[in-house]
Formats: C-alpha cells, sequence, structure tokens
C-alpha cells in the first residue's frame, strides 16, 4: 500500500477539458434500443464504487468509451450480450454524488 501511494497522482477532473472521453470525465449514456439512460464517472481503481456511479479506467464499460466524443455511438459488451450506446454528454467536474 505504501508503494502504492507514492505513486499517486491526484487529479482533479474539474481542471480537464475537451470533447473527447478521457479519465476523470462524468459521462451520461443512453441504451439506443431500452432509452435507459446512466451517468458514469471515470475514475482510478481505488476510487471506484458503483453505488456512486464510479467506474475504473479499466472497466470494460470505461474502456469501450474511453476516447469517444457526444454523439459517438459504442457497442459495449455485457453478460447478456452486445448493447449499443450513445453517448449523450461528456463534462469534467468535480466528482460527482449521485
Amino acid at each position: 500500500l505504501k508503494s502504492r501511494i507514492q505513486h499517486y497522482q491526484i487529479i482533479d477532473p474539474s481542471s480537464l477539458e475537451g470533447d473527447k472521453i478521457t479519465f476523470g470525465a462524468t459521462v451520461s449514456i443512453v441504451d439506443s434500443e431500452t432509452e435507459k439512460e446512466e451517468t458514469w464517472q471515470i475514475v482510478g481503481e481505488d476510487e471506484a464504487d458503483l453505488k456512486q456511479n464510479r467506474i475504473s479506467y479499466s472497466s470494460p464499460v470505461a474502456k469501450a468509451i474511453i476516447g469517444k466524443m457526444e454523439g459517438d455511438a459504442v457497442n459495449i459488451s455485457t453478460p447478456s450480450g452486445l448493447i449499443e450506446y450513445e453517448i449523450l454528454k461528456v463534462e469534467y467536474n468535480s466528482f460527482i454524488s449521485f
């Protein structure tokens, strides 16, 4: 744990900007078939918490959307099969709470 802490870098998502999804982004997506919307913030592995809609940058969902932009369609592999989502919104703000 001590060695991991030495390598941590604190990044304030509100200091980031851009159109592409990267670490720290808060992303709203919608299932193209069911129209169910979800919002996730991409965080480090230690900050990930599904109850607070924070997913690790190494999760399958984050890996599928990193580098994408608002309006892009993305296919995400889930246990129930491939689901197509549309990216509705990309924001960079402080940690969110739901």
